[in-house]
């Protein structure tokens, strides 16, 4: 946030998009309020619309956190950054992760290492405590996806912008 925060202060921003971000929505509830309480223009986008975004918009560049990054630059962030990184690859729109240095898991060679969680299926399932979708149906329900390093610009850190080859960059870190 404190990357965005600046950007606006220097009038750098027209409009911030921010993803819904489920099963949670902590987009919705987190990151939207932010923004508008800092007064930064922003509009508010389902998950299955990014896509479109980026090819409809003028978009300088995609930001989005990280829960774990391993040596080699893979990163696990929220489900569905995997797909943003591929559309924002394929429209040549720079893909940044934004994440402190403490983020970084050395101890993971790569992202197939990363452990991902399985949220509850009634996340799906059910809407305002109603389920609407058929009980027998299998439910996969990924809380996060990994993200390959090449489709990785760059790792925004407290410290500096850290670029490829990332074996090299990340030895600033250690």
């Amino acid at each position: 946030m404190g990357i965005i925060k600046k950007l606006n202060l220097n009038k750098q921003i027209k409009c911030i998009y921010i993803d819904e971000t489920r099963p949670l929505l902590q987009g919705s509830r987190l990151t939207a309020y932010e923004l508008n309480n800092e007064k930064v223009p922003c509009k508010l986008i389902t998950d299955s619309t990014a896509a479109f975004i980026l090819k409809k918009e003028k978009i300088d560049a995609v930001i989005v956190g990280a829960d774990r990054i391993a040596s080699n630059g893979d990163t696990a962030n929220k489900i569905g950054t995997y797909g943003l990184a591929i559309a924002a690859k394929f429209h040549n729109i720079p893909f940044y992760i934004a994440a402190p240095s403490s983020t970084f898991d050395f101890n993971l060679k790569n992202g197939n290492q990363i452990i991902i969680e399985e949220r509850d299926s009634k996340e799906i399932k059910e809407y305002n405590n109603k389920e609407i979708s058929p009980t027998e149906i299998d439910v996969y329900n990924p809380a996060f996806d990994v993200t390959d390093n090449t489709l990785i610009t760059g790792f925004i850190t407290e410290k500096e912008i850290l670029y490829p080859p990332y074996d090299i960059s990340f030895l600033k870190l250690k």
